[in-house]
């Protein structure tokens, strides 16, 4: 297993179940905008090790997702802004560039001090 990318959620915004529904998940690092930071997963900002690639893994906490598609810009934005959006609807085309495309499921439970993780 090569680790890539692991970083911690901080805090847990109080309005992120709202994308559930939508399957989609914000992370952001603490500097968040205060009008963002209630839809977000307040995370720690940590360096990308290595290119993000389709059939890497993101986990978190106990929960593993295989990862579809990798928007172009995702790399930069965790390493300089901890902010990219996760989207769980199994496209193999990334629309947008900061977006993280993973499996079409259902998003578990998140709890604050959970680990994310990417990894080959």
């Amino acid at each position: 297993m090569q680790i890539k990318f692991e970083t911690q959620v901080n805090k847990i915004g109080s309005s992120v179940a709202d994308f559930l529904g939508e399957k989609i998940l914000i992370l952001f690092d603490e500097n968040a905008p205060t009008e963002l930071s209630d839809y977000c997963l307040s995370i720690t900002v940590n360096d990308v090790d290595n290119e993000i690639k389709v059939g890497d893994i993101l986990q978190i906490g106990n929960n593993k997702y295989n990862i579809t598609s990798v928007g172009d810009a995702v790399e930069k934005n965790l390493t300089s802004l901890g902010h990219i959006t996760l989207k769980f609807d199994g496209s193999e085309d990334p629309e947008l560039p900061g977006t993280l495309y993973l499996e079409d499921t259902e998003i578990h439970e998140i709890n604050q001090g959970d680990i994310i993780r990417i990894y080959s």
